[in-house]
């Protein structure tokens, strides 16, 4: 875990920015062609950040035609295994020299706490990028069972160009998650973070650069959905496309491949989690500190957070009563705070979407919103599954409490839903444990606890929580590479005659 500094050490360094304002091609910044720019804004007070350039389709032209250069000519895709991770490794050394002013850049852009920035999200992006810089020359390619006349070679060759498309609530991390692989595989890389949440990705790419990183090979194309996003998904030069965020935005990803050059398309999307709490479940206290980190982590702006809370009747006052106590800890404050638990959301219009699910349901604590940005930690009870806050993804600080009277309703509740990332289930049986996890429709079953595993785990969803391939793990090497068989004849030529 990273040393949290102060308050004002904290503030001194937001500060002193000196923030970047332009997209990074071809390794350094560069305007938008039309010169147009938006405006990067802290969610928690309103300040105007920068005006970072607004980039369109004539700027993902020159980027993807960059990008195709580095990959043709080699100078990423063929340089030795050991010396791509090596680039990658100075990369985590600059990261981590840089720690404080990657984690602040990251909480005033997005909202974010200072205290989850410093001691989760950049050291796991850290981590992520030298774990898959670790893995370059430790995947070996295959040599398939064959006849003694033949050698069959199974090899793993990089797919590309490849076009990743990040969400808002994760920027840096979620960024890591992608780039680790898909650097360590040999692709180059065009990619466009979410508009509300530019500056870090920025910020990175400069550090790649100085990392040793060849100029073309990571591209980050600052703009809007329309703008950029969808040049992106539509371009006949990229080869794939990775893409986290709405499952409604996904699924137009797909539909831009199929209308241009049929590439590949891996999606992680939204998310409904169940948490099942059974009545044998021990330690309901420390229960309540799970269900509580997994709702109200990162203000619930998360695809894996806790959302349905689905407890047993003979439980639920107690549980419910010690999850309140819990929650009376996630403080709402200034993000730059260490202390504080609970930051801004990410903008104005999705305060308003969060706010738009207050007041409905059995408010158990919680239900108000201050200052145009903030909401607290809320929950409710709701009667059975079929309700709007059961349903749909609201991505804020608030769970719905649904009792019921067994594991087998509890399952059946939990896997009614469009979803299927992740879910939990507390129990102090091992057999009702491991009955559950199976029967779980989910990418992620946790057993008494919350969490979505560690980089070695991969990580996606069932359903339209997405498909095509899994982060983390040596699984997501998977999506940015092909799979070639080199058949090679050893036939004598005394031996077979060919017609």
């Amino acid at each position: 875990m990273s040393e949290l500094l102060t308050h004002a050490e904290y503030k001194s360094i937001a500060d002193n920015l000196t923030l970047p304002t332009a997209g990074f091609v071809d390794g350094g910044y560069r305007p938008a062609a039309s010169g147009a720019t938006f405006a990067s804004t802290n969610p928690a007070t309103g300040e105007t950040l920068a005006e970072i350039a607004a980039y369109g389709a004539e700027d993902v032209d020159f980027a993807v035609s960059k990008a195709r250069e580095s990959f043709d000519d080699s100078r990423w895709s063929k340089m030795h295994p050991s010396e791509r991770k090596d680039v990658l490794i100075r990369l985590c050394k600059l990261m981590t020299r840089n720690q404080h002013e990657l984690a602040v850049i990251e909480s005033i852009d997005s909202g974010k706490t200072i205290y989850d920035c410093a001691t989760v999200d950049i050291p796991e992006s850290i981590h992520c990028i030298k774990w898959h810089a670790e893995a370059i020359d430790k995947l070996y390619d295959q040599v398939s069972p064959a006849s003694d006349d033949h050698i069959a070679m199974v090899l793993r060759e990089p797919i590309g160009v490849v076009g990743l498309v990040l969400p808002w609530n994760f920027p840096l991390l979620m960024l890591a998650w992608k780039i680790g692989p898909a650097l360590a595989a040999g692709c180059s890389l065009v990619v466009k973070p979410a508009e509300e949440t530019s500056l870090s990705a920025l910020r990175l790419a400069e550090l790649a650069s100085e990392a040793g990183l060849p100029s073309g090979v990571l591209n980050i194309l600052p703009g809007g959905g329309a703008e950029v996003g969808e040049p992106i998904g539509r371009h006949m030069d990229i080869d794939m496309v990775s893409f986290t965020g709405s499952t409604a935005t996904g699924k137009r990803s797909l539909g831009y491949s199929a209308e241009s050059n049929a590439k590949e398309v891996v999606l992680e999307m939204g998310g409904k989690n169940p948490a099942i709490v059974m009545d044998d479940a021990e330690n309901l206290d420390r229960v309540a500190q799970h269900i509580v980190n997994g709702a109200y982590w990162n203000m619930g702006e998360n695809c894996s957070a806790v959302s349905r809370l689905i407890v047993h009747k003979d439980v639920k006052e107690t549980l419910c009563a010690r999850i309140a106590h819990h929650a009376q800890q996630w403080n709402i404050g200034d993000p730059l705070n260490p202390e504080t638990r609970m930051g801004a959301l990410v903008s104005k219009a999705h305060f308003d979407k969060v706010c738009s699910y207050l007041g409905e349901g059995d408010v158990l604590f919680g239900g108000s919103a201050q200052d145009g940005a903030f909401v607290e930690a809320t929950m409710v009870e709701i009667s059975g599954n079929d309700h709007r806050l059961a349903r749909e993804e609201i991505f804020g600080p608030i769970l719905s409490v649904i009792e019921v009277s067994g594991l087998d309703e509890a399952i059946s509740i939990a896997n009614d839903t469009d979803y299927g990332l992740c879910a939990s289930i507390f129990t102090a049986n091992a057999k009702r444990a491991i009955r559950g996890a199976r029967a779980l429709r989910a990418g992620t079953v946790t057993v008494n606890s919350f969490g979505e595993g560690d980089i070695s785990t991969p990580f996606g969803g069932y359903k339209q929580s997405g498909f095509g391939g899994r982060d983390n793990s040596v699984h997501a090497h998977d999506q940015y590479t092909q799979l070639k068989t080199i058949w090679i004849d050893l036939a004598d030529d005394e031996d077979e005659a060919i017609d």
